[in-house]
């Protein structure tokens, strides 16, 4: 008997341990020794996975990249990186719980985002929560930036700003040709959900902005499969811009029936053309369609750590035998945000940290990066393609750009 009373209590403090294991942090410190740990979210499985890993494998190899370089020197002392990684399972309530997890159990205090703006909208809450900066570049939404977060900070344009660059280049082409932008006419034809609306939202502000009349706004359903009744109108009123916003089945959509129907626009501005893989299915057809990216790497971006865009699309093709989307290169990014934000707070105190990252201004391979008063990094534009000759040449940020854009592109009889 008093042989079972020993076990059992031994048995039930090893319990009890185990239970105050989980319910405590593992550190309270920021760092482990020589090494800073970082904590990701992320969607290994899933239906975001793919995606995911790209995520992942951008945050590995800018990691990779510091620690390589000697680290970061942080107080007169030099650190290395590591991220604890959780898998989502793309799934916004696990990310949430597993967010927490890092916070509460792992004691994490840096977390860079998981993959897309669900995700990143249901751990927002939780690092905010704990006062942990959260740096990402993957959620894109603009709603994410309305709910007061200090902690939250994204390095990627916000949905609002896909289109923007658009109608920059017309008002600056017009002007080239001695008109007035105000002058011209603008159709936009979106898909009815909060993405699209955002990108529609941001074309009306710019142009506002530049007193152009906006002569059509269709919102569409997200059954998308005709775009005639938006099509005939831009025939009759003969908008010198057409902004497109339906994700990957709009792109193809308004390519394939704008070509069979010869409706002409001097320019076209979509964004997933390459999601919805415009010229591999119709060729020559969407010549001058120009397309929103947030990054490629052509761009002539210089920084610190990888250089240039193109020293950067080499690392993950030499690492991980793919030529990486944008997705690598805005979590990398992310990655360096947090190395410049150590060595300039001098501290690894969460709250130091935050607010070194809010005073961010770096130039990076994926851009400048600053951030307003939301979060949002306000310094990069977004990229514009232009399909020329079947081949998707960079026409802006016209200071880093490849190509110049030809606008007005040519009516089809003249194709």
């Amino acid at each position: 008997m008093r042989l079972f009373r020993r076990r059992f209590g031994v048995a039930l403090g090893t319990a009890f341990a185990l239970a105050l294991a989980t319910a405590l942090p593992v550190s309270a410190s920021a760092a482990d020794g020589n090494t800073i740990q970082l904590g990701a979210v992320v969607s290994l499985t899933g239906k975001y996975s793919t995606n995911g890993k790209f995520t992942r494998d951008g945050y590995n190899l800018a990691i990779q990249r510091i620690n390589s370089m000697g680290g970061v020197k942080v107080g007169g002392k030099t650190y290395k990186l590591a991220v604890k990684y959780y898998d989502d399972e793309s799934t916004s309530a696990r990310g949430a719980q597993l967010a927490e997890r890092l916070i509460k159990q792992d004691g994490v205090k840096f977390v860079l985002g998981p993959y897309g703006s669900a995700l990143t909208k249901a751990i927002a809450p939780v690092t905010e929560k704990y006062k942990v900066p959260m740096v990402e570049g993957n959620g894109a939404a603009r709603g994410l930036f309305k709910h007061g977060y200090k902690y939250l900070f994204a390095v990627l344009n916000t949905s609002d700003y896909y289109l923007r660059p658009a109608i920059r280049l017309a008002a600056q082409q017009a002007k080239k040709a001695g008109k007035d932008p105000s002058s011209l006419k603008v159709a936009i034809v979106t898909q009815n959900d909060n993405f699209s609306q955002d990108v529609r939202d941001g074309v009306v502000h710019d142009a506002k902005k530049y007193g152009m009349k906006v002569v059509i706004d269709d919102k569409l359903p997200p059954s998308l499969n005709d775009m005639t009744s938006t099509l005939t109108k831009v025939k009759a009123l003969k908008p010198d811009i057409l902004a497109v916003s339906a994700h990957s089945h709009g792109a193809p959509l308004a390519i394939n029936q704008i070509s069979e129907q010869k409706v002409y626009v001097p320019m076209l501005a979509m964004t997933h053309c390459k999601a919805g893989g415009i010229v591999k299915k119709y060729g020559a057809k969407a010549n001058y369609a120009l397309c929103a990216s947030q990054w490629d790497s052509r761009l002539s971006y210089t920084g610190h750590w990888f250089k240039t865009p193109a020293k950067f699309a080499q690392a993950v093709q030499k690492k991980y035998n793919y030529k990486p989307p944008y997705q690598v290169a805005e979590s990398a990014a992310s990655v360096v945000v947090f190395a410049d934000a150590f060595e300039r707070a001098g501290s690894l105190d969460p709250q130091k940290v935050r607010d070194a990252i809010a005073s961010t201004d770096l130039m990076t391979f994926y851009g400048p990066i600053k951030f307003d008063k939301t979060g949002k990094n306000i310094a990069k534009s977004m990229v514009m393609y232009q399909v020329q000759n079947q081949k998707y040449k960079v026409v802006a940020p016209s200071k880093w750009a490849n190509s110049k854009v030809i606008y007005p592109a040519p009516k089809w009889s003249e194709r």
